[in-house]
């Protein structure tokens, strides 16, 4: 009889361990790793940036061990899709056609504005070449505006098209734009107004992945009541950027 018990015991221990295990295994967190100040790889070849504080600290909330890997823009859903790693945190903002392809937390960056970045003023917004970053909202938006769309792999190569002449202006995430003109050092400038498009940036993750993303959705939440997610956005976007309330 002891040594049912005692096997029983056993057993449910073994279970118990097996149980445990499974919910400490490793959440990969997918990036770019190429959208300063959203994403980068740092001097160390690191991920930093707004999102790495942000992932960083949204495993820490919902108790999960995580790494980052990166992957490039083209090819983010569907190697997420695939399996290649377990989210998307990469300046990805909540659209319905993405949202029939994937799933969303809800957003850690509230909507934000799309702008035009041009180096004169007279510059012709809907008649032009206008460059993009390929598979953005900001891409879909040029090519229903009536502009030629110049789509390219990287933001970078948008704003090097923009420099060189093959394009007229690009249109990307404001946020994104804004160091880039400081730095210009007036070869660059906003032009027409600012769009607002989607639903703010949010975690993306399989559609079967429910689970996960309720933890995600918790600690996000949790960050936006005492605040700390504010003071993320503050930190690497200003006390101008648009913040929860």
């Amino acid at each position: 009889m002891k040594t049912l018990i005692l096997s029983t015991a056993l057993l449910a221990l073994g279970s118990g361990a097996a149980l445990a295990e499974s919910h400490m295994q490793t959440v990969r967190l997918g990036t770019e790793g190429a959208y300063p100040p959203y994403n980068f790889l740092n001097d160390a070849g690191e991920v930093d940036g707004f999102e790495r504080e942000v992932g960083d600290e949204i495993c820490a909330r919902a108790e999960l061990t995580c790494e980052w890997v990166t992957n490039d823009w083209d090819s983010i859903i569907p190697n997420l899709v695939s399996g290649n790693y377990d989210t998307i945190i990469a300046g990805m903002s909540i659209t319905d056609e993405r949202d029939e392809v994937i799933d969303f937390t809800q957003n850690y960056f509230p909507p934000a504005a799309s702008a035009y970045a041009a180096p004169s003023e007279d510059v012709d917004l809907t008649g032009g070449v206008v460059s993009a970053q390929a598979t953005t909202i900001q891409a879909s938006h040029v090519a229903d505006s009536g502009a030629a769309l110049l789509e390219f792999a990287t933001p970078d190569e948008a704003v090097a098209a923009v420099r060189n002449g093959e394009a007229d202006a690009i249109f990307a995430d404001k946020d994104f734009l804004v160091p880039i003109i400081e730095a210009s050092g007036g070869e660059l400038m906003f032009v027409g107004d600012d769009v607002p498009l989607g639903d703010g940036i949010g975690v993306g993750l399989r559609e079967s992945d429910g689970e996960l993303r309720d933890k995600l959705d918790a600690a996000i939440q949790s960050m936006k009541d005492d605040g700390s997610l504010n003071e993320l956005l503050i930190k690497w976007f200003g006390e101008e950027t648009q913040t929860f309330e």
